[in-house]
This record gives structure tokens, C-alpha cells and sequence, in this order.
């Protein structure tokens, strides 16, 4: 599929289905934008992809709303121990540091871990986003509550130019296709071989369900040329 199709998809309210690289995690994402997700997009998302479905947010926004890396948060916590501390991660095997934050609910949920609930928290991120309100750190604050069941990840300052990761591949997506920045993400993992789910059968799934998949490597190149 062209990059065309892809951003024609999130600007519908669709999914993108999205491969990093063979050299990195060698996954693929399902993809939707935040600005249109639903209850159906998480559903989706639980039952055919599988993995952990997660809320992506451009740099600058996370900074806005005073969020950090999880990793830094362990590592400057003054109730974390030395010792402890020694499990933080550092590079993981794919050759890059987890873009993971917080994870949050809004306030508006129950558990947090219902299709609806979820759906709720990951729209009212984008709300927030597309906000003319100058206090949105403030608005945050009190209208999301931690932990939670949506794990925030944060895209890197320079985006494609910093890390190859589904963090940033998403929001620079979004970006393209004129959306907010902030995408909601799940890997699709296999139930037959224990691991993620093939690019084979990810594009075969994309097929039967007309779905675009897209090579993270095309979005790479394109990013180098403009």
C-alpha cells in the first residue's frame, strides 16, 4: 500500500496496519488515530491483534502535560533503592530504550479496562491535545487518574530521526495525515507460534479485512527526503 493510502485510512477513522523493521522488532501494529477511536478500535485490536494496546504521544505534548520516561522516573525516584534500581532497563534487545510513561484512566471510568473504558481515556487524550485551553497540564491532572489501564508511550524529540520504533512511525503518521499526535498502537501477536504474527500472515490479515499494511522502512525514506 502507498503512504497515500495509509494516511487516507487514519483520516477516515481506519487502521493502519504497520511493520518497523526486520532489523528492529520485527512486529507489526495495528494503528488507529486517537482523534476517532472507539470502543470497536480496542475490541479490534484485544481480540485480533493481542498485544499491549497502548497510547502514543508526540514529544512535545507529553512535555506539556509533565510527563516523563518510566525509566527516568525509576531511575531518579528517591524510593527506589540502589539495588532495585539495577532492573531498570537500559537498551532493550531491539537496540533502543522503551519509550513507556505512565499509564493513566480518565476519571469518567470504572475499572479503566473495558473496551468503552479504554476507548474513553485514549479520545480524551486527543480532546485534550486539540484543547485551546492554555492549562493543560492542570487539565490533565485532574481529569486522568494513575496507574491505570492505558500505557502511555512517548515519542522521541526527533521523532524518525532519533528511533525506528511504532511510538514514533504512528505519531509521525498522524502528523502526516493532519492529525493530532497521538495514536493508539497493539502489536499482533501469533496464538499459533507464541510470537509475533509474520508479515505474511499480517498482510494476508490486511488483505481480508482491507486493511493498508505499510513497511515502516517506505515512512523512513520518506522522512529522509522531506
Amino acid at each position: 500500500m502507498s503512504l497515500e493510502e495509509a494516511l487516507t485510512s487514519l483520516r477516515r477513522g481506519d487502521c493502519v496496519l504497520l511493520h518497523d523493521d526486520n532489523a528492529r522488532e520485527n512486529e507489526v501494529d495495528i494503528v488507529v488515530a486517537a482523534d476517532f477511536v472507539t470502543p470497536e478500535h480496542v475490541a479490534r485490536m484485544r481480540q485480533d491483534a493481542g498485544g499491549l494496546i497502548c497510547l502514543s504521544l508526540n514529544h512535545a505534548f507529553a512535555q506539556s502535560l509533565g510527563l516523563h520516561y518510566m525509566h527516568d522516573i525509576l531511575s531518579n525516584s528517591q524510593n527506589v533503592d540502589t539495588e532495585s534500581k539495577k532492573m531498570v532497563i537500559g537498551k532493550a534487545p531491539y537496540g533502543d530504550r522503551p519509550s513507556f510513561s505512565i499509564s493513566i484512566n480518565h476519571k469518567n471510568t470504572y475499572t479503566g479496562v473495558t473496551d468503552r473504558d479504554r476507548a474513553l481515556t485514549m479520545s480524551e487524550i486527543s480532546h485534550l491535545y486539540k484543547s485551546s485551553d492554555k492549562n493543560k497540564k492542570e487539565i490533565f491532572n485532574s481529569n486522568f487518574k494513575t496507574p491505570g489501564h492505558v500505557p502511555i508511550l512517548i515519542a522521541s524529540e526527533g521523532l524518525l530521526s532519533s528511533r525506528l520504533g511504532h511510538t514514533e512511525m504512528s505519531v509521525y503518521l498522524a502528523t502526516l495525515a493532519g492529525l493530532s499526535p497521538v495514536t493508539v498502537i497493539c502489536e499482533m501477536l501469533d496464538s499459533e507460534t507464541y510470537g509475533a504474527l509474520s508479515t505474511e500472515k499480517a498482510k494476508k490479515y490486511a488483505k481480508q479485512n482491507a486493511i493498508p499494511y505499510f513497511d515502516g522502512s517506505k515512512l523512513v525514506e520518506y522522512a529522509k527526503e522531506h
